[in-house]
């Protein structure tokens, strides 16, 4: 569901970056009162898994077309909802940066979109809500179920109302909306069921992780050292191995485009999604998780490439594990240099 620029006006990814910075704002400043050494190197290693994850798409059997978790809910309950958001941003900061995986004019939809529905609304309001009485194998699933779906169906239609205001008519409102939501639905019920095995996981291992950061507590004396090793290791499996058999079928957004407007790519006049296109090439070095130079191959020779391998693909390993140690480093990166400012600030107050 990452949206590329050309579904969005200046205007309106201008107004959702703005949106997306006062909750960023918001959540650093809630997190100088609960954010401790331990979550930091907690923060990096979720939003590598969550970068690996990402690359995983898989097949919606009848349709033609694939879908990716979001992992915004699985951030919010292992880390809570400041340092789930924080995390979702770097997360799609780095793909959009080094690998040209959504717009840089629409990264504040983006992670608007996939972020702040599941962080601030799917989490507390639906999530903790079921949970609230204790938790068990059986809530655990039923609540992440209910609160994927919800949060991913209000997502996918925060990007339709988006293409709605930036004057997208070559997807109408209603027939976008229809394709969009039930695709998203199908998408929801996979994230929830990977959502609820790792959190179960995490709830037969370490509970004081999920029950700290629900109650929005310092992981204190906790150890993450098994947890963290854990989670490295999957990352490589996922980024490095499985994400070169990940379904090459649209995925939701792309399919949902095709069928209402007969392409995947909108046309756009307007300069500044020229200038942004021009500094994302520039930058990503990784384009589409595939190396520059391979982009000068042949369109048929590709296809032919892609029939006749059917093993693991190098560029795309690559693209896993190197994403996976970048968004580890920013979002660790963000968690120490709020401790930084906390820190300094506690010193500067009179005694």
């Amino acid at each position: 569901m990452h949206m590329a620029d050309a579904l969005i006006s200046p205007i309106v990814g201008g107004t959702m970056f703005s949106a997306t910075a006062g909750i960023a704002t918001y959540s650093v400043k809630k997190l100088q009162n609960e954010l401790d050494d331990k979550k930091i190197p907690l923060m990096g290693v979720m939003g590598a898994f969550v970068f690996a994850a990402q690359m995983i798409n898989f097949s919606i059997p009848g349709t033609g077309s694939s879908g990716h978790i979001g992992g915004g809910l699985l951030l919010a309950i292992l880390l809570g909802p400041y340092a789930g958001f924080l995390t979702m941003a770097s997360v799609l900061l780095i793909q959009a940066l080094f690998f040209a995986d959504g717009g840089l004019l629409a990264f504040g939809a983006n992670v608007f979109n996939l972020g702040f529905y599941t962080c601030f609304i799917a989490y507390p309001l639906i999530y903790k809500g079921i949970m609230k009485k204790g938790y068990s194998s059986k809530k655990i699933f039923s609540a992440s179920i209910i609160a994927s779906i919800i949060g991913l169906q209000m997502g996918a239609f925060s990007v339709v109302v988006e293409t709605l205001f930036s004057g997208k008519t070559e997807l109408p409102f209603a027939n976008f909306a229809i394709l969009m939501q039930p695709i998203h639905l199908a998408i929801g019920i996979v994230e929830g069921l990977v959502t609820a095995a790792v959190v179960s996981f995490v709830w037969k291992a370490r509970p004081e992780i999920i029950e700290k950061s629900s109650l929005r507590q310092p992981l204190g004396n906790v150890s993450i050292k098994r947890f963290f090793i854990i989670i490295i290791t999957s990352v490589i499996i996922i980024g490095g191995i499985l994400s070169s058999f990940a379904s090459s079928n649209p995925d939701g957004l792309e399919w949902a485009m095709i069928k209402t407007s007969g392409t995947s790519e909108l046309k756009t006049t307007e300069s500044i999604h020229g200038k942004l296109s021009e500094i994302q090439n520039k930058l990503a070095f990784l384009p589409d998780y595939s190396f520059k130079a391979s982009k000068d191959i042949d369109k048929e020779e590709n296809e032919e490439n892609e029939e006749v391998v059917t093993g693991i693909n190098a560029q795309t390993s690559v693209s896993g594990i190197l994403g996976g140690i970048m968004t580890l480093v920013l979002a660790a990166l963000t968690g120490l240099v709020i401790t930084f400012f906390r820190r300094r600030k506690r010193k500067a107050k009179p005694i």
